[in-house]
């Protein structure tokens, strides 16, 4: 069982995510966050903690950041795009249950205090931004991770901030280079 409450935007994704694990679940039930869900996500927070693992989508992601903000303490799970993609929708409920349990058994906490350990320079040497490959990579990259795929932009944020060490960074990149080779 998972110890944090995993927080979905609907009802399928909690069906989804108690196909692959045994945990709880909060439903956002999209932008509509009342204060009496709030209140809800605020006792799981301070109780167990959270698990945000929304649809890997730009409303996903605008939600990701509400809570974010309001749960800075919050661990963060990401299923890649192409796993949560099935019959022309995409959203966790499309998930197959080895990718919602590899994406929480990778979730990441954004921390405060993030350490500026890689910079635009570091993304371009890795042919993760700037080449016509960039956004297959950067998407391989976030998959390895456990951070998402995003953009360059958001990519540097996430590696700063969610902890990631060069060490995995460098070994996410050799296993995509031995990978393409």
């Amino acid at each position: 069982m998972i110890r944090e409450v995993v927080v979905v935007e609907g009802k399928k994704d909690v069906a989804a995510v108690k196909r692959a694990v045994e945990a709880e679940c909060l439903v956002t039930g999209g932008f509509s966050l009342s204060r009496h869900l709030l209140a809800q996500i605020e006792a799981a927070y301070g109780r167990n903690g959270i698990i945000i693992l929304t649809d890997p989508d730009s409303a996903g992601e605008r939600i990701r950041k509400v809570l974010s903000a309001r749960f800075p303490g919050a661990k963060h799970a990401f299923v890649p795009r192409e796993a949560a993609t099935a019959n022309d929708d995409v959203g966790i409920e499309q998930a197959p249950a080895e990718a919602i349990r590899a994406a929480l058994a990778k979730a990441r906490c954004q921390e405060w205090r993030p350490e500026a350990v890689f910079t635009m320079e570091d993304l371009l040497g890795a042919g993760l931004a700037g080449s016509p490959t960039a956004a297959a990579r950067r998407a391989a990259l976030g998959e390895a991770l456990g951070i998402g795929y995003a953009n360059a932009k958001t990519l540097l944020r996430r590696l700063n901030n969610y902890g990631v060490t060069r060490a995995e960074f460098t070994a996410a990149v050799a296993a995509m280079e031995n990978n393409d080779a």
